[in-house]
């Protein structure tokens, strides 16, 4: 893992939104999903069929989360064997019913990054203090962005399918000419403010191989790997939403100069872009191969989390 600096001195030439909506502004790239972009994607929809895009939260193989966060812990309050053993009795009329709740990391699931989520140089979105950190997110938490919500056009990348894999290997990158050439393939076009899912099969190994496999002796997924084109085409383009099938929506580490999650910093802090991270993309995927329809409408919003660095989501994709 590198230090702050190397950090800075990457993306010390790189562009920034910081201010484009003002000094207040908490949602940044949020801001290009306007009514009429909404309308966009849905004129996208064609076909009425509908995939969610959510993980299973508590499943019995457990649950992909970054390493050193557990997963969710689902414990019942009440069930029938309350009323067979007398501990409960039904309600007037014979009502019975089942009751239980969960303990879970924020982003230890489907789910969106909160804006301020990751910094360096003590400052993080539209450059707010990181002290605004501390206790909870004061400033670029999830709350915002759960309040606009995500609906707009989208575009899924198959990566994956696109290399001829049925998922991308340990650390393997792709960049920008991966994206373009993925798309000229696929049959579409990346319009400005297209919602940018991406999808790397790397999720199938949890599910398939098992959590073993799938962190490895070391961890690092496959991804996107920050150069200073790519990053100038996201802000050019107006990309409001990056979405993978991975947990860090960026390969690990850097191949170049070894810094971790570097796009987290270029694209979110630096230019407000939302991460939409551990996307199923597999039955979708499946369904545009199939019938070449590659845009639709995404409709998603995280969970309304008071000071929250993010909170999970089952999105909707509408073909």
């Amino acid at each position: 893992m590198t230090d702050d600096r190397k950090v800075a001195e990457l993306l010390r030439d790189m562009p920034t939104n910081w201010n484009r909506w003002g000094p207040d502004d908490e949602i940044g790239s949020l801001n290009y999903l306007t009514p009429e972009e909404v309308l966009r994607g849905i004129r996208s929809v064609r076909q009425g069929k509908v995939f969610t895009l959510g993980v299973v939260i508590g499943s019995p193989t457990g649950d992909p989360v970054w390493p050193g966060r557990s997963g969710a812990t689902k414990l019942m309050t009440q069930d029938k064997g309350h009323y067979l053993s007398h501990k409960l009795q039904a309600a007037p009329g014979g009502l019975e019913y089942a009751d239980d709740y969960i303990t879970m990391f924020l982003q230890g699931t489907t789910q969106f990054d909160a804006l301020g989520h990751t910094w360096y140089d003590d400052k993080i979105w539209n450059g707010y203090d990181a002290g605004t950190t501390i206790g909870g997110m004061d400033k670029a938490s999830v709350l915002p962005i759960a309040q606009h919500g995500v609906v707009g056009r989208a575009v899924l990348l198959d990566i994956a399918r696109h290399r001829g894999k049925p998922y991308l290997d340990r650390g393997e990158t792709f960049g920008l000419d991966d994206l373009l050439s993925c798309a000229e393939r696929q049959g579409v076009t990346i319009e400005k403010h297209d919602i940018l899912i991406l999808r790397t099969g790397w999720l199938k190994i949890f599910y398939e191989q098992g959590p073993a496999t799938f962190y490895g002796d070391s961890f690092n997924e496959p991804g996107l790997a920050f150069s200073p084109e790519l990053v100038k085409w996201f802000h050019e383009t107006e990309i409001p939403v990056l979405a993978t099938d991975t947990i860090a929506n960026e390969t690990t580490v850097d191949p170049e100069s070894g810094a971790l999650l570097v796009l987290h910093n270029a694209l979110m802090r630096n230019l407000g872009v939302l991460f939409n991270e551990i996307l199923w993309l597999e039955d979708l995927a499946a369904d545009c191969a199939a019938d070449g329809q590659y845009a639709f409408l995404y409709a998603g919003s995280p969970l309304k989390v008071y000071r929250g660095t993010g909170a999970p989501v089952n999105p909707v994709a509408v073909k």
